[in-house]
């Protein structure tokens, strides 16, 4: 949920909000609560409630609804029925969880928190009693400080620890949500502390996840206090949200265990922001990460992809792997990781991560992903559900965005599966209409047994002429040997730029005669060269792009997380009418098509964030860094930034957040021009 008492952006808390919270009853003349109502004697600590030993795994509502109307007693109904009716209660989901604005704006006369009339006319007890006859468990949520949130600014329990916590209980809650807003400064680990020791002292198994954005390390203190804890700020419906928050939670896996997680906040599965391929990365990467998994969008409108995606349970199997162990990064050199997470029956989990716009070779070893050496090991793909064997070679080429997700072990019986193989991409698949582009399309056995009768086809949009220029197929390939195929690519003159699939498939059969087919699909950019003279890069098309929040914005400032919504280009109160408005982190891509010379902008921090927002402007061209400012603040007015791009066929621009972690970096490419 939002984290802001405004509820209007997210873009501002992290690393500033506890201050500026903190400071709000002391401008006030008031003073923070000092003691919690707590009964004599207060139950002593505990290091854990025996609770959550695999991620809880479950549903909330905030990313779908947010506080908007439709977040009442018939949604929370409806999803615990969707849960039983579409199997995700028998994959493993069981928590169904309110957000904020589920309460009255005031506490009863008796101090009491009371459900929302319009939203719960039959109060929070009938609703749970509802969802625990499914077999089902409900959470409920509430802040640590004075008011939740909201903008309305619904009661908090800072000061109401133990009544709260035997209220939730006396509701049959099974887990809370403890947020940070309105905090009063009251530091966090006393806070989310007394909240543990209320929940202890009603008896009554309550799961207790800490939300407090990771302002504090929680992950270095909170596992004797909760059972989660969110390390970063939230998620939003989109590719850079994901991208960051992931960036974040991954070097956090040592916190990790039975009873204790990382919490890189909800799943943002089937709320439309992404693609399928790129939830396909998020549901691969939180259940790698062994991350909470709670379904954040609204289940009674979703499609069958979600529902697949969702319900995966080999995919599920490595996020609830009892041993309970984070994955850890082995490589991510260029956007290409490798992730590997050790499981509880000896084998590895591989996660090759394709962070970039564009397909991706990514390779690792059994070994290097921590099995023994062996004459040969089992590979089971999670999202084909399918088993092959490979000599130790574990690599794909990875769609752009995407994961390929598999388990690997030492497993006598490998020579019982057939031979795995990678498909491969050799050459840069921009294209410009009515031109012949040549491409190299590779088949490469990487199993210990041979692949024979061999063959490769390469397809792409209805209208494109895709012809090969060297032999498709071969009798068989032994261990390590490629079939190479060079093919013609057209598109018809007059095709309009944009994205188009190309699909490269490999036929072949297994030492046994089983018949395997194996396919990858290739992002195709139909691209024109950009008219000679000095133009604004801006109104030039995008071969990709990906964002902190929100889209990335042109001619205007980044805004907020829906498209359009920004304001004048301004830097230090000047006042720009071209460019471009991010927020870091961010990657926006242009083909040149080695026409070009140079990049010039006017680059800083938006004054859209005031006082807020650390940056730094980078140019790349064909993967070289060729220019960069360092550091820059909000304090500080537009800097001129120009790049060499002489020759390069892509020229890439990206903003970081400065190293500091810290969001409001709203950033601007203002005058952004290009020479060529």
């Amino acid at each position: 949920m939002r984290h802001l008492p405004t509820r209007t952006t997210r873009t501002s808390h992290r690393g500033v909000i506890g201050a500026l919270l903190a400071g709000l009853l002391c401008a006030a003349g008031a003073t923070a609560p000092a003691v919690a109502d707590s009964p004599a004697p207060a139950p002593p600590p505990q290091a854990g409630n025996g609770l959550a030993l695999t991620p809880p795994m479950g549903f909330n509502n905030w990313n779908s609804t947010h506080c908007r109307a439709e977040f009442n007693e018939a949604m929370v109904k409806g999803i615990a029925d969707i849960f039983v009716e579409k199997g995700l209660k028998d994959a493993g989901y069981q928590y169904v969880n309110l957000d904020d604005c589920w309460a009255k704006p005031q506490r009863n006369a008796d101090g009491k928190l009371e459900a929302d009339p319009q939203r719960f006319p039959n109060g929070i007890k009938s609703v749970a009693d509802y969802v625990h006859s499914k077999g089902l468990k409900i959470g409920i949520y509430t802040s640590a400080g004075t008011k939740t949130c909201d903008s309305v600014g619904l009661p908090g329990a800072l000061g109401h620890e133990y009544s709260d916590a035997q209220q939730f209980a006396d509701w049959g809650i099974d887990y809370l949500k403890y947020d940070n807003c309105n905090n009063q400064g009251v530091d966090a680990k006393q806070r989310y502390t007394t909240m543990r020791d209320a929940l202890a002292a009603t008896g009554r198994p309550i799961v207790y996840s800490i939300c407090e954005w990771g302002e504090n390390k929680p992950w270095e203190w909170a596992g004797e206090i909760g059972n989660l804890w969110r390390t970063t700020g939230d998620i939003n419906d989109s590719w850079g949200s994901m991208l960051s928050i992931m960036k974040q939670n991954l070097p956090l896996a040592a916190a990790a265990g039975p009873g204790h997680w990382n919490d890189p906040d909800m799943l943002e599965v089937g709320n439309g922001g992404m693609t399928d391929t790129e939830y396909r990365t998020h549901f691969s990467m939180w259940s790698v990460m062994a991350a909470p998994l709670l379904i954040g969008s609204d289940l009674r409108k979703a499609g069958p992809e979600t529902f697949e995606i969702l319900s995966n349970h080999e995919v599920i199997a490595v996020d609830q792997d009892p041993l309970g162990k984070q994955g850890t990064v082995l490589s991510s050199t260029g956007g290409r990781w490798v992730v590997t997470k050790e499981m509880q029956d000896g084998s590895r989990v591989v996660a090759l991560f394709n962070e970039t716009g564009s397909a991706q070779r990514i390779s690792t070893t059994a070994e290097a992903a921590g099995l023994p050496k062996a004459t040969a090991y089992t590979m089971r793909d999670l999202w084909e559900h399918t088993t092959y064997n490979t000599a130790g070679s574990v690599s794909a080429t990875v769609p752009a965005h995407g994961t390929v997700l598999l388990r690997i072990a030492a497993d006598r019986k490998w020579a019982a599966h057939p031979p795995a193989v990678e498909l491969g991409l050799n050459g840069s698949p921009l294209v410009e209409a009515g031109r012949t582009a040549a491409l190299t399309t590779t088949v490469t056995d990487l199993g210990r047994t041979s692949a024979t009768k061999v063959s490769a086809a390469l397809t792409g949009p209805s209208g494109w002429q895709v012809k090969a220029a060297s032999p498709t197929g071969s009798p068989a390939l032994p261990t390590g040997r490629a079939l190479t195929t060079r093919w013609q690519v057209t598109a018809p003159a007059g095709t309009a730029t944009g994205t188009y699939d190309l699909t490269l498939t490999a036929l072949y059969r297994s030492p046994a005669g089983t018949r395997v087919r194996s396919t990858v699909p290739f992002r195709a950019h139909v691209v024109v060269a950009p008219p000679a003279g000095v133009g604004y890069l801006s109104d030039l098309p995008q071969l990709s792009a990906a964002n902190g929040w929100g889209p990335v914005e042109k001619d205007t400032s980044n805004g907020e997380s829906k498209a359009g919504d920004g304001n004048p280009l301004t830097i230090g109160g000047a006042v720009f009418a071209k460019g471009l408005g991010v927020h870091a982190d961010s990657t926006v891509e242009f083909y040149t098509g080695e026409a070009c010379s140079a990049v010039t902008a006017q680059v800083g921090v938006d004054d859209e964030k005031g006082t807020k927002g650390t940056v730094a402007f980078e140019v790349w061209a064909d993967g070289t860094k060729v220019a960069s400012t360092g550091v820059l603040t909000n304090a500080m007015p537009a800097q001129p930034l120009s790049a060499d791009v002489s020759g390069a066929q892509v020229v890439r621009l990206v903003v970081t957040d400065g190293g500091d972690g810290v969001d409001s970096d709203h950033a601007d490419w203002a005058d952004l021009r290009i020479t060529c």
